[in-house]
């Protein structure tokens, strides 16, 4: 056999095997992917409930108050600047001075509570 004839070059198999391997690989990322997306979602959910207490509890402290109204709370002017959504969450309209915030509609699948 001559060497100068040998082509050099990858044959159908070891490329299938290429893809196999990277599919393979694949399913094993996206669940971990996804773990991590949602342990970021509800922190980041958390973190909004929480500032949002503290915003009602400051509210509470100068005006008196038990109740606060998320209107009350959110704006360019008041305590909270914006509340940003992460995951097309909903928010309470309104915060009771003790009770438990339950933020609902978490990537429209997950419930959240919060206790100040």
């Amino acid at each position: 056999m001559n060497k100068q004839n040998v082509q050099k070059g990858f044959t159908l198999v070891e490329i299938m095997i290429v893809v196999v391997i990277i599919g393979l690989l694949a399913a094993m990322a996206i669940p971990a992917f996804q773990k991590v997306r949602v342990a970021s979602q509800d922190k980041a959910v958390l973190n909004n409930a929480r500032q949002m207490a503290a915003a009602a509890d400051q509210y509470y402290l100068e005006n008196g108050a038990s109740y606060a109204a998320s209107a009350s709370l959110v704006g360019a002017t008041n305590y909270v600047k914006a509340l940003n959504t992460v995951a097309s969450e909903t928010y309470p309209t309104g915060y009771t001075q003790g009770l438990t915030i339950t933020i609902t509609g978490v990537a429209n699948a997950r419930t959240i509570t919060y206790a100040p």
